[in-house]
């Protein structure tokens, strides 16, 4: 969807960050509706930078990745009413740094039990810089066998991506769904079968391939995160969302977009766009669609 990038480079940097860029009328379909809330999701800093996702129920909160400092995840959840040590755990996907930074932190203060595949275990414990994490913490988790935390049902997902044993997320209780789908370079038809039904959706729309191929990163990492084992694409976004929506889908917030070859309101566009343009039955103004902010919590979804 190259041919829009012109028009939309024009626009102020952040334009569309965490805007209700779909349309206000979707307003009373997302964070306004706190009587009947059976789930929320928030994500507190989401691209290439650092990654931290909070998703919960009234009962129980889980994070979603620790790749910020251990301050920023603090700040960052009382900023939404919420604090650390009321987390029944981390998530992690895989052990890439913008994921697991903060960990060792959170970890060591507040003794938040780990979960993640072995592989994923094996790489952080021999990851020096995020220090030293007491092994009784992790929980080694196998992907696509769901396991439980309180009312949370969890079931790990396996991604296409160049880490050791990499996953995403999916989350419920008895009523809702989420999922937060990032860091892979390609999908599948099991992707596509796990994330099918959900309610909110967290998904990758790393970078515009235009802008990364002619962009500064050296042809070597250009071709890692162009490859199968990379990142998601606007277009791979928009192609992916349109395999999964149906009539009763809620929001879906577009995450770890590049600082360099990304911008808010592009990813936006292109995503919507590819969705309006499949060979699916919604258009991309059918539902509410949002862009992660980078370094700063977004607004808090409940459903």
């Amino acid at each position: 969807m190259n041919f829009m990038m012109r028009d939309l480079l024009k626009m102020p940097d952040g334009f569309l960050e965490n805007i209700d860029i779909s349309s206000m009328r979707f307003k009373e379909n997302t964070y306004e509706k706190g009587l009947d809330k059976k789930m929320e999701l928030c994500s507190i800093a989401s691209g290439s930078s650092g990654n931290c996702i909070c998703v919960g129920s009234d009962e129980n909160h889980v994070l979603i990745d620790a790749g910020i400092s251990g301050k920023r995840i603090e700040n960052g959840l009382n900023s939404i009413d919420l604090k650390t040590e009321e987390m029944q755990g981390v998530l992690v996907t895989h052990e890439h740094i913008d994921h697991i930074s903060g960990l060792g932190v959170i970890a060591r203060r507040y003794g938040l039990p780990i979960y993640a595949t072995q592989g994923t275990i094996d790489a952080i414990l021999n990851t020096k810089s995020v220090g030293k994490i007491e092994e009784s913490l992790f929980h080694a988790i196998t992907p696509d066998q769901p396991f439980e935390i309180g009312d949370l049902l969890i079931e790990p997902i396996s991604i296409s991506h160049d880490a050791a044993d990499p996953v995403a997320y999916k989350i419920k209780n008895e009523e809702k769904t989420a999922a937060v789908v990032t860091d892979l370079g390609t999908y599948d038809e099991n992707m596509i079968d796990k994330i099918k039904n959900l309610d909110v959706l967290l998904l990758e729309a790393n970078h515009d391939v235009h802008m990364l191929q002619v962009g500064s990163y050296p042809y070597p990492l250009k071709q890692r995160i162009l490859g199968k084992k990379g990142h998601l694409s606007n277009e791979l976004s928009g192609q992916l969302l349109g395999e999964v929506l149906h009539d009763h889908f809620n929001t879906v917030i577009l995450g770890h977009l590049s600082k360099e070859n990304n911008y808010a309101e592009l990813a936006y566009e292109t995503v919507r766009l590819e969705v309006t343009m499949g060979e699916n039955p919604y258009k991309g103004d059918d539902f509410p669609m949002y862009v992660a902010k980078r370094d700063a919590p977004s607004e808090r979804i409940i459903f």
